[in-house]
């Protein structure tokens, strides 16, 4: 049989090519719709079958046709409907009506008689159109005309979505809504779901009446309210939609408070939804495409919505606080304003868990840090961390300042001071590690002039690349830091001085008695960098764009979790020590069986090794090595004294490190906080200003500021990593590429 094209028309022409047996059309949306053979039936959209009306003059119409048309003629039709066909080709049909058809089909045709056209759905691949039909199918009744002609002659049929319309999109005469706003978003989502776009023709506080906005089509709906009540109802529809529907993707009615609504669920359950992954759910249960602004701003809106107002936040603070202390007795919660207008200045929370941890069970090691946070207002975040036994980072304090200043570090240390006072009888020697900013200096020198202070390498080591920007240097410089004896240090300086001079004299003016191990007079048990905000970066992450209250109340779940997984995980531990002192140890054990013990007296030994001798004394706990010293664990060198003495090595361990001593570090419970909601129910107790009113804290004079540029962190495990030596091909020289070379030909 000769191939055949198939027309198919409706208010803009669809045309397929080359519509023969098992014939494929490659289309760009994933619908499955079935044609048959429609002789009465006239498609409209978004109607039910009960008001499509009857296709009368099909055969009357075909009868005159063929009388009309020649042989001749049906030749140019078929040249021209190739050249149609393929300008169609391409044409999007991305239309959503609602096919209906009649109960009652007259036709005589037989079931091997239909055509069936099937889309398959595959969301990532391309879609396939099957156009079959039947070779021994018998003319329609009453017709002596080709098969050509008879499929010209078919019904319009349109290609389309098979987006099923939900029965509350279906628009009738008498339906009411609650309010006006309740009729416009009904109105608007039947016209997002049936794919038509309205314009609003009138729109008051008693009225509303809208058309499509289609040129030509009849369809128009109105809307007035019920006397006495807020209820609107439909009072007429006049028409039905001749239109078929947009043909772009968009949608007019498809704005940024329907796109917030449509995944208001979906950021319930999962609040770092991206915007990219919102667009591809709206296009898929909807059909639309929008715009990645759009679907930013849509989360936004609701995420508003959800997690509530900044400024009643800061309102609530001196409320917060009082919550703290009720529910986690002990604890310390302070919020300060500005004197002038009230505006937020300081927020102070150290729980009652974290001080009893601290004093009782941690090292006496402090790091100092900051943070500066992602909010809608510019705040910064202080830290003060201890570190457990196991040598993982211990919570103290936390601080939320508007601006970060001399004062602002005077006052946060001034409160980390008064909190250690008040909860020990002696306070304990400190070791404090922060960075060499001068505000910091100053408030470690005034509030803790008995403390050791200590700078982070880490911070050093950023200077250090910034003016001598090469690996080498670097990875000696931190080996350097690490030395234990004045010999070892010096050797690394002249290694460093042998290839940069000026390098070497950097470091000798850079206070190392503050940074270098050998040197330091504190104990800072191996810890050389102070970036505690890096080691809770999960945390801060995950809070810092929120509400003031819900960032504080992610970092107290975050912290309340954190002591009941380690209280836990210590509960499984059977050993004497934490499992990295039990390492530590261990090595030392194997590495004091190759030794030579000489015992001088009940206290000193003198012990060989292989490549030096070393001097131990067990009643100071000290080696040579200033290993034993500087870590509070016993080195191989004390091992072997303490093996030659019959001692138990365990028992020349700091207290620090046992599990004992590790249960109790996390053996107090950070309390839940009771929701906002259920603040009102009690009386707190007012943080009196001189009336003795209570205190209202307004948010900041300042919004946020841009972030801080990002920087390059050196990574431990790269430090002994060479840098990649890069050649140039032209002239293959070392340090530049091809593109930058400036070598003469």
């Amino acid at each position: 049989m000769k191939n055949h094209e198939l027309m198919m028309a409706g208010n803009h022409d669809i045309s397929f090519m080359e519509a023969r047996q098992n014939s494929e059309l490659f289309t760009t949306h994933d619908y499955n719709f079935a044609l048959e053979p429609l002789h009465e039936t006239n498609l409209q959209i978004g109607v039910s079958r009960d008001q499509n009306e009857v296709w009368n003059h099909n055969q009357e119409h075909a009868l005159t046709l063929q009388n009309s048309r020649t042989h001749s003629e049906e030749q140019d039709l078929e040249g021209k409907d190739e050249v149609d066909s393929q300008e169609n080709q391409n044409e999007s049909y991305d239309h959503t009506f609602d096919l209906s058809f009649p109960d009652n089909d007259d036709s005589e045709t037989s079931e091997n008689d239909k055509l069936a056209l099937i889309v398959s759905q595959d969301l990532n691949d391309n879609l396939q159109l099957a156009v079959g039909h039947c070779m021994n199918r018998d003319p329609i009744p009453g017709l002596n005309i080709s098969l050509s002609q008879q499929l010209e002659l078919a019904p319009p049929i349109i290609q389309c979505r098979s987006l099923q319309t939900a029965p509350e999109h279906n628009l009738v005469v008498g339906m009411e809504f609650s309010d006006v706003l309740a009729c416009r978003r009904a109105l608007r989502d039947a016209a997002i779901a049936l794919r038509f776009e309205m314009q609003t023709v009138k729109s008051d506080k008693t009225r509303f009446t809208a058309k499509c906005n289609s040129e030509g089509c009849p369809w128009r709906i109105h809307c007035a309210k019920l006397p006495g009540v807020p209820t609107f109802t439909i009072r007429t529809i006049h028409g039905s939609h001749t239109c078929g529907g947009i043909s772009h993707l968009g949608h007019h009615q498809a704005s940024v408070q329907w796109v917030a609504e449509a995944v208001t669920e979906r950021l319930k359950v999962n609040p770092h939804c991206k915007p990219k992954e919102i667009l591809e759910e709206i296009h898929q249960v909807h059909g639309i495409t929008l715009s990645y602004k759009q679907a930013w701003r849509g989360k936004e809106r609701i995420m508003a919505a959800v997690r509530g107002s900044y400024e009643e936040d800061y309102r609530l603070l001196p409320r917060y606080c009082d919550q703290i202390k009720r529910t986690n007795p002990g604890s310390v919660a302070v919020v300060h304003g500005s004197p002038v207008d009230g505006s937020f200045q300081q927020l102070f929370i150290s729980f009652q868990a974290s001080i009893g941890g601290f004093l009782n069970a941690c090292r006496p090691l402090i790091g100092l840090d900051r943070t500066v946070l992602k909010s809608k207002y510019v705040g910064t975040l202080l830290l003060a961390t201890g570190f457990d036994g196991d040598g993982a980072v211990f919570p103290l304090a936390f601080a939320l300042i508007s601006e970060e200043n001399d004062s602002s570090w005077q006052w946060f240390l001034s409160e980390l001071r008064q909190l250690l006072e008040v909860n020990s009888e002696n306070m304990p020697k400190l070791t404090i590690l922060s960075s060499r900013d001068q505000s910091i200096v100053d408030g470690v020198d005034t509030n803790f002039p008995t403390a050791f202070h200590g700078l982070c390498v880490h911070g050093l080591t950023e200077s250090f690349r910034s003016q001598f920007n090469n690996s080498i240097l670097v990875n000696l410089f931190w080996e350097a830091a690490k030395c234990l004896t004045d010999y070892e240090f010096e050797g690394k300086i002249e290694e460093i001085e042998q290839i940069s001079p000026e390098a070497a004299l950097w470091i000798r003016n850079s206070q190392h008695s503050r940074w270098a191990t050998y040197c330091f007079e504190g104990t800072r048990f191996g810890h050389l960098t102070a970036n505690v905000s890096e080691s809770l970066n999960s945390w801060i992450q995950d809070a810092s764009g929120l509400p003031i209250i819900q960032m504080m109340e992610s970092i107290r779940r975050q912290l309340m979790t954190l002591f009941n997984e380690r209280r836990e995980t210590s509960m499984q531990w059977s050993t004497m020590l934490v499992p990295s002192a039990e390492r530590h140890v261990l090595e030392a054990i194997e590495e004091s069986h190759l030794y030579q013990v000489h015992k001088a007296n009940e206290a000193q030994f003198e012990v060989m090794t292989s490549e030096a001798k070393w001097i131990v004394d067990i009643r100071c706990r000290s080696c040579q090595c200033r290993g034993w010293e500087l870590y509070g664990l016993p080195c191989s060198h004390a091992v072997a004294a303490l093996f030659f003495c019959r001692q138990n090595v365990y028992r020349f361990t700091e207290s620090y490190f046992t599990v004992a001593n590790y249960r109790r570090t996390y053996a107090e419970t950070i309390h839940p906080v009771p929701d906002k909601t259920e603040w009102k129910t009690t009386e707190p107790d007012k943080e009196s200003g001189k009336d003795g009113e209570e205190i209202v804290i307004r948010p900041p004079s300042v919004l946020r500021q841009p972030p801080r540029p990002r920087k390059r962190r050196s990574q431990g495990e790269d430090r002994g990593r060479q840098k990649r030596v890069v050649r140039c091909s032209r002239c293959n020289q070392a340090g530049h590429f091809r593109t930058t070379c400036t070598a003469p030909i």
